[in-house]
């Protein structure tokens, strides 16, 4: 399977989940080899690669960085990137965060639809988890299986009746990530916003692109897509946050409570041990 980068470059712009303030975003093509590249044009152009090593922070949303630079909030963007199966673009933003939108994945899928992929002389390689490789934090796990193909086996448990206990399993194709898994809203809890906001975080949050649950209610249901939406929701942030491997991965992610700490505590693991994976060529 050849690699593939968009066919033209597109912009957009929003308001940034933590930072508050508009950002503008350019998504532009890569020549092969390149993989997932974000630049900061408010800093010099300071750029570094998307990969699970350059991660400085998980609260509240995967960071990654280098030196002094960072750019946060990218697992929606990244799940995106890696559902329409690109492997090679420049992601050019003039502030610390891509906008995020409508709170789900499906925002920047469209903005990649829009702009048209192509394939590139380049071969696409895959990493195949040959041995369970499991991480846990308290009653938290998550754990890379051997599989034929990627697949997602998670389930949540939270106090708040709104979301309650919830499963999802799922096997990856660029269709089924279109319909089941891209158009799940990010979501968050009244009682914690005034405390993030005095932190410097969550400021862009709003009724728009963030699902509100306050006690056992959300707040404005009428955004809600499915009825198990808050699962969906954390399947894309895994889905997101594997895509930091550096390229498709062939095993299945079983999670339980897992956040981005522990996928990306996981991708550590991972790659602690050459008998844990092999490189292939996809496809």
């Amino acid at each position: 399977m050849a690699r593939r980068t968009i066919a033209s470059e597109i912009t957009t712009d929003g308001v940034a989940l933590h930072a508050g303030r508009n950002i503008r975003m350019t998504l532009a093509p890569a020549p092969a080899d390149t993989g997932i590249v974000f630049r900061r044009s408010d800093l010099d152009g300071a750029e570094f690669s998307a990969r699970y090593d350059r991660v400085t922070e998980t609260r509240l949303g995967t960071v990654i960085g280098e030196g002094d630079v960072r750019v946060g909030v990218i697992e929606h963007l990244m799940a995106a990137i890696a559902g329409a199966e690109i492997d090679d673009l420049i992601v050019t933003l003039d502030g610390p965060e891509p906008p995020i939108l409508d709170g789900d994945a499906l925002s920047y899928l469209d903005l990649i639809a829009r702009a048209g992929t192509r394939a590139l002389r380049g071969i696409r390689n895959a990493v195949r988890v040959l041995r369970r490789v499991e991480v846990k934090d308290s009653d938290a796990m998550a754990a890379l299986v051997p599989a034929d193909r990627l697949e997602f086996d998670f389930d949540i448990a939270f106090d708040s009746a709104a979301i309650g206990k919830q499963h999802m399993n799922w096997l990856f194709s660029a269709e089924g990530f279109r319909n089941d898994i891209a158009p799940a809203r990010t979501f968050g809890f009244i009682h914690e916003l005034e405390a993030l906001n005095k932190a410097g975080l969550a400021r862009g949050a709003s009724l728009v692109n963030t699902l509100a649950i306050d006690g056992d209610t959300v707040v404005n249901a009428s955004l809600l897509r499915f009825a198990d939406e808050f699962v969906r929701h954390k399947i894309l942030d895994a889905f997101g946050d594997m895509a930091l491997a550096g390229g498709p991965l062939i095993a299945r992610f079983e999670g339980h409570k897992s956040g981005h700490a522990l996928n990306n505590a996981l991708l550590h693991a991972l790659f602690s041990n050459p008998a844990n994976f092999e490189i292939v060529t996809a496809g």
